[in-house]
């Protein structure tokens, strides 16, 4: 972990790539693409659970992670409604509620992405591959080591997303208004 003369002006994002067997969270600090510290991780509940107690753990595990890093925004995968899942679009939907309510009460605004736009900013191609997506973040922090599962990468692509568009002026000064 960097000093803290590297993260002082820094701006502290979230990513959140929401699902109720796996939801991965990721927080980048930094300024644009240059990350001066980063940590990832993947929250796993087990099907034989209800679905209140699995949502209880991804509420728990979003709200110490909210605790400890104090964003100062969150980036969630938005939900994509396919007529061929519509269960799963649900419990979704549902996991992405918790975690806007984890954000409400810590007080951090949110941004909500589809994964067709992620793909799009981070490879240039909204219909690229899960690898593209993975290799895209890992280029970016300059890892060697491929960055798994999916749901870990997905989620730092999406910090960086939030990351590289705060540092953008004409968005700063559109929240300030």
């Amino acid at each position: 972990m960097p000093s803290d003369e590297g993260t002082r002006h820094a701006t502290t994002v979230i990513g959140i790539d929401p699902g109720i067997a796996a939801t991965g969270m990721a927080v980048v600090q930094g300024r644009g693409f240059h990350v001066v510290s980063y940590h990832w991780e993947v929250v796993h509940t087990s099907p034989p659970a209800s679905q209140g107690e699995r949502l209880e753990i991804i509420y728990r595990a979003a709200s110490a992670l909210f605790h400890r890093y104090r964003p100062d925004l969150a980036v969630v995968e938005d939900v994509f409604l396919l007529d061929a899942t519509p269960k799963s679009a649900f419990s979704i939907s549902t996991v992405i509620g918790i975690l806007l309510l984890v954000a409400a009460q810590s007080q951090v605004p949110v941004d909500r992405i589809s994964v067709r736009e992620a793909k799009q900013v981070l490879t240039g191609n909204g219909k690229a591959s899960k690898d593209q997506l993975e290799r895209a973040v890992r280029s970016v922090l300059g890892l060697s080591r491929p960055v798994k599962p999916d749901h870990a990468s997905d989620a730092l692509g999406l910090a960086l997303i939030g990351l590289l568009r705060s540092d953008n002026p004409l968005r700063r000064q559109a929240v300030a208004c």
